[in-house]
C-alpha cells in the first residue's frame, strides 16, 4: 500500500489516514486505489468492525491532486476513483470520519457516505465543482438535496463557496463540531463505542438505514460520472484549471 495512505487496525477499528500533508492530503489515483482496497478488506476481516477516515497533519483532504488528475483522468468503471466511490457505497462496515482543516470536493462529498462525521471548529468544507467547469460527483447531486433540501444543496453546489463546520453541523452534514485538537480523539471514542456493539446487528442497522438507496444511488453516480468525464474535456474546465495553475482568476466571459 502507498505510504501516502496509512492504514492501521487496532481494537476493531481500521484507521485510514490520508497522509500527504505537504499537499494538504490531495488525492492521487494511487491513493484512491489504496483506500478502495482498505474499504473492501474491512468487510472481509473479522478483526475490523468500524472504519475511521481521517487526514494527517492539519487537514482532511484538499480533494483531487489537479496535476495527477489532469494527467490521469478517470475513465471507465474500473479506475481507482470509481473503485473508491463504489467502496464507499457498498461497504457494510460503519464509517466514522474525523475532519480537520480543509475538506474540498470529494473531501466533502465522501462525508455523505459516512455514518457518523465529526469536524473541528476550524474546518472548512467546499464543493467547487461548477467553479472548475465540472459537475458534482459521488452521488452528491442525489444525497445532498435529500439531506439538506433542494435550495440549500443548490446554494452549496451551484455557488460552490466554502462553508464552515458550524454550517455543516446545522445542515446535518456533520454530527458534532469539536475543538480542532480533539476532533480525532472524539471520533476515535465514537468508533470504539461502535466497535464494542454486536457487529452483525450494527451492519444490518446500517443496511436498513440505507435501504432503497442503492439502485438510485448507483444510477445517479453513473450519470454524474458520464457528465463529469465529458466536462473534463470542455473548454470551461480547461480554462478553470489553467487559471488555478497560473494563479489567476478564470475568465468565463467567452463561453455562452
Amino acid at each position: 500500500m502507498s505510504n501516502e495512505v496509512i492504514t492501521e487496525i487496532a481494537d476493531g477499528i481500521m484507521t485510514v489516514r490520508f497522509n500527504r500533508p505537504e499537499k494538504k492530503n490531495a488525492l492521487t489515483q494511487t491513493m484512491y486505489g489504496t483506500v478502495a482496497e482498505a474499504l473492501q478488506s474491512a468487510d472481509e476481516r473479522d478483526d475490523v468492525r468500524v472504519i475511521l477516515l481521517t487526514g494527517g497533519g492539519d487537514c482532511f483532504t484538499a480533494g483531487n491532486d489537479l496535476n495527477d488528475f489532469l494527467n490521469n483522468p478517470p475513465r471507465g468503471e474500473d479506475t481507482p476513483v470509481s473503485r473508491f466511490l463504489k467502496g464507499l457505497t457498498r461497504t457494510r462496515t460503519p464509517i466514522v470520519a474525523a475532519v480537520n482543516g480543509v475538506a474540498v470536493g470529494v473531501g466533502t462529498t465522501m462525508l455523505l457516505h459516512c455514518d457518523l462525521v465529526y469536524a473541528g471548529e476550524g474546518a472548512t468544507l467546499h464543493m467547487p465543482f461548477v467553479n472548475l467547469g465540472l459537475v458534482p460527483e459521488a452521488g452528491s447531486s442525489l444525497l445532498l438535496p435529500a439531506l439538506i433540501g433542494q435550495q440549500r444543496a443548490a446554494e452549496l453546489l451551484m455557488l460552490g463557496e466554502p462553508f464552515d463546520a458550524a454550517t455543516a453541523e446545522r445542515y446535518g452534514i456533520v454530527n458534532r463540531v469539536c475543538a480542532d485538537a480533539e476532533t480525532e480523539s472524539v471520533a476515535q471514542g465514537v468508533a470504539a463505542r461502535l466497535a464494542a456493539k454486536p457487529p452483525e446487528a450494527l451492519r444490518q442497522t446500517k443496511d436498513l438505514l440505507r435501504h432503497g438507496q442503492g439502485e438510485r444511488l448507483r444510477e445517479r453516480m453513473q450519470l454524474e460520472s458520464g457528465h463529469f468525464t465529458e466536462r473534463l474535456k470542455s473548454p470551461e474546465a480547461r480554462e478553470a484549471m489553467q487559471a488555478i495553475m497560473e494563479r489567476r482568476q478564470p475568465d468565463f466571459s467567452q463561453f455562452s
